[in-house]
């Protein structure tokens, strides 16, 4: 009787690929860290002794669920897909499955305990956090899986953070306008309260101040970073009596229900005003006119949520805040003032 040959393991990949078991885990869990010469050896090896990860067997020898949960406020914000793809790439490379909880389906009095109730070691791995708008005691039950913030976060709670550079992004903001010869600057905030608008708000002043502009020179609005509270903003615009000459709003989806709310009254962007966004979200760049934004790499940002975050279900530490550069993007909605 011909005994069956033993199924490939990845120290056979690791041996073939000509590198170490470590780096053939980290090709697979995170390419993105690792050459693209010794990814392209991994995958060739893979490929030829057919080595497929044991998922169920390792959750079961790790004693994991095989999922990590993101917390995410109005799922149907375009700004958070490409996050989640990020995270899930990531996740999928390490065996692991993402599940995505919005936290704005649940209202009322039942919010917090049926958000609570996902976090549980016996329905998650971890959690990456998005919103941060939560409570931070929700956090603290017994048998909570391990915790990163990503985007968002949560003041009170002692979690590590992967977040984009909100301050640099405000001050960029400001530095191109006031630059272009704009005085008269309105900033369309985020929620007030919200840890994002605190962060660019703080850009924003430190902007006016290397242009020698007074706070009290920047009129301050806030919305709620929908489209509707852009839109919104337009007629508040109208209504002042000395109106701005540039907007800057503190996401791209406000910027974006501007210019129409600007448009429909007949005024033009940018000859009448300039408008610039924050976040680069897809259609930033298929708006009439293409948005003027400021660029955070939201890919980036989910990878390395959850690489964080799989460092942390391992028993491994890392920094309790990485912070990602952010850039401008020029495009045709701003331009200097009209004389």
């Amino acid at each position: 009787m011909t005994t069956p040959p033993k199924p490939p393991r990845i120290h056979d990949v690791a041996r073939l690929a000509g590198v170490s078991v470590a780096t053939v885990s980290r090709a697979m869990s995170n390419p993105s860290i690792v050459s693209d010469s010794t990814l392209r050896a991994v995958e060739a090896a893979i490929a030829e002794t057919g080595y497929t990860l044991n998922v169920a067997a390792r959750n079961l020898r790790q004693q994991q669920v095989g999922g990590v949960l993101a917390l995410v406020p109005k799922l149907a914000n375009p700004f958070f897909s490409v996050i989640l793809s990020g995270i899930a790439d990531v996740l999928r490379g390490n065996g692991l499955n993402l599940l995505v909880l919005d936290t704005t389906i649940q209202s009322g009095i039942g919010r917090r305990e049926a958000i609570g109730a996902y976090l549980n070691r016996s329905r998650s791995d971890g959690v990456i956090v998005l919103d941060g708008g939560l409570d931070a005691d929700l956090f603290r039950q017994p048998n909570c899986p391990p915790v990163v913030q990503a985007c968002e976060w949560i003041e009170g709670l002692e979690a590590p953070r992967v977040l984009a550079d909100n301050a640099e992004g405000g001050r960029l903001a400001i530095t191109h306008l006031s630059g272009l010869g704009h005085r008269r600057i309105l900033h369309l905030a985020g929620p007030e309260g919200n840890s994002l608008t605190r962060a660019r708000r703080d850009g924003v002043l430190a902007g006016l101040a290397e242009a020698g502009l007074p706070p009290d020179q920047t009129v301050l609005l806030n919305g709620d970073f929908s489209l509707q509270s852009g839109r919104a903003a337009a007629a508040q615009i109208l209504a002042l009596a000395k109106r701005p000459t540039a907007v800057f709003c503190d996401n791209d989806e406000m910027a974006i229900g501007l210019i129409n709310g600007l448009s429909q009254a007949g005024l033009r962007v940018p000859q009448d005003i300039s408008v610039i966004g924050f976040d680069n979200i897809e259609m930033s760049a298929y708006t009439l006119p293409p948005l003027t934004t400021i660029r955070q790499h939201r890919d980036r940002l989910g990878r390395h949520a959850a690489t964080a975050l799989l460092a942390r279900i391992n028993g491994q530490t890392g920094p309790d805040e990485e912070v990602l550069p952010v850039e401008l993007l020029l495009r045709s909605s701003t331009a200097a003032p009209a004389s």
